[in-house]
């Protein structure tokens, strides 16, 4: 069993999401036993964006590709084959602006590959990368779960449907919400997220 474990809050100690996904990671490997893990901070070692120079080396030789072309696909390369590997995702994900951390979105941006993760048929796209758990750990300073909220959830929609555009459809989210809403509903939010843990995990 092989865990993909991305954490992409800028927040380091005071993230909600960073507490959360390892109190999840330790968790699976309890019940798993012997399970590897692969990481990445996605807020401390970014991945560079996608660039003009970067998506040129598609249509350039390899004989001419830059530096900078050669440096990215092996970047590229990697996490494709971390993430086609791994049986299981966490996935570290605030709601930053009603949406995720650009971090989280330059990972995805590598991963979702036409001919690799995904594919153009006749009848419409086809997801290369299921048979996969992805448990997504959310947090939102306020709510967004209720009526009025989900009309500016952009965060746990894009990240359903990207990942099942890839063929994933084993999507399972770990929220804890309000929790920029005072210390009681903090608390409350965590208690509530780690009891989720606890339930998915067993």
């Amino acid at each position: 069993m092989k865990i993909l474990h991305l954490d992409s809050s800028v927040l380091n100690d005071n993230s909600v999401t960073r507490q959360l996904t390892r109190a999840l990671v330790d968790s699976l490997q309890a019940q798993h036993g012997s399970t590897g893990v692969i990481y990445h901070d996605l807020a401390s070692n970014e991945i560079p964006h996608l660039s003009g120079e970067i998506l040129g080396a598609a249509f350039t030789a390899e004989s001419d590709w830059s530096e900078l072309q050669r440096t990215e696909r092996a970047r590229s390369e990697q996490l494709i084959g971390e993430f086609l590997g791994s049986e299981i995702l966490v996935i570290g994900a605030p709601m930053y602006n009603f949406s995720i951390p650009s971090q989280l979105k330059a990972w995805i941006d590598r991963v979702a590959v036409a001919g690799r993760t995904f594919k153009y048929t006749e009848t419409g796209p086809v997801g290369l990368a299921g048979g996969k758990t992805v448990y997504v750990v959310s947090a939102r300073g306020g709510v967004y779960s209720n009526e009025q909220g989900q009309a500016m959830d952009f965060q746990e929609d894009y990240l359903k449907t990207v990942l099942g555009f890839l063929g994933i459809s084993d999507v399972r989210f770990i929220r804890a919400e309000a929790v920029s809403m005072g210390d009681d509903a903090r608390s409350n939010a965590l208690n509530a997220a780690k009891e989720a843990i606890a339930q998915a995990t067993r």
